[in-house]
């Protein structure tokens, strides 16, 4: 039987083994205490340590948590929108599993968000990173913001609340989920942003360097630059009445 869930919380999980029980137990007190029905799902990207094991254990200790995993590795943005098209409410959550990102900043979000956005955008005010990384952050931050004419201060957060059935229809390429803002804006999204809580690494090790984010995030720009160039809407002004069948 499906349930009617008021929100999907999707986590994509690459060698995360360490922080994966703590992450659930976090998400479930943010939200036990909210009154709606949630779903948490996992998407493993193939990983190399124990990350299937350790979330098959947490899907067998909460009934609200499910997992599905690749083959093989196939980068954060392939994992979250797996984690789209399995997701069976309105609307959708986004998280890190390396416990930097806060679950407790999720009823704030959902609060704002049923204000009347369609997106709403955590804003990592103080960040816990090395100082190389933030530096960095901050500069692709800028610089992303000059060439897609956007105003976005922290985009690159992956605490985010959308709605599923607009998120589902961006354009996908690896390198998504660096711009999910303006490609929902290309949607129609009215977007909001909002500050939350950023932490230190818990346990493992992060999955990008600096130099080969920054080269990859140059090259999937120039192509969401083109993409906004290329982008067009329209309103129909009338139809015709259906024919009835013969």
């Amino acid at each position: 039987m499906i349930k009617n869930y008021d929100l999907s919380l999707v986590i994509p999980v690459y060698n995360e083994q360490d922080n994966l029980r703590k992450l659930m137990q976090e998400i479930d007190s943010a939200l036990e205490p909210v009154n709606i029905q949630y779903e948490v799902v996992f998407v493993d990207d193939g990983s190399k340590d124990a990350s299937l094991s350790v979330l098959n254990e947490i899907c067998t200790t909460y009934p609200k948590a499910r997992y599905i995993s690749f083959a093989e590795n196939r980068g954060q943005s392939a994992a979250f929108c797996a984690g789209f098209d399995e997701a069976l409410a309105p609307r959708v959550a986004t998280m890190d599993a390396d416990l930097q990102n806060d679950p407790a900043d999720l009823p704030a979000m959902l609060s704002l968000y049923d204000e009347g956005y369609d997106m709403v955008i955590g804003w990592r005010r103080k960040r816990k990173d090395v100082w190389i990384k933030r530096i960095g952050s901050k500069i692709a931050n800028a610089i992303r913001n000059k060439l897609t004419h956007e105003s976005v201060k922290d985009t690159g957060c992956s605490l985010k609340i959308m709605r599923t059935d607009m998120v589902r229809n961006i354009p996908r390429f690896n390198g998504m989920h660096r711009f999910l803002p303006t490609l929902m804006k290309m949607q129609g999204a009215g977007v909001a942003e909002i500050k939350v809580n950023h932490r230190s690494r818990h346990l493992g090790e992060s999955k990008y360097g600096t130099l080969d984010r920054a080269i990859a995030g140059g090259y999937d720009l120039l192509g969401v630059r083109w993409l906004q160039s290329r982008h067009f809407s329209y309103s129909v002004k009338e139809r015709s009445s259906e024919k009835e069948n013969s």
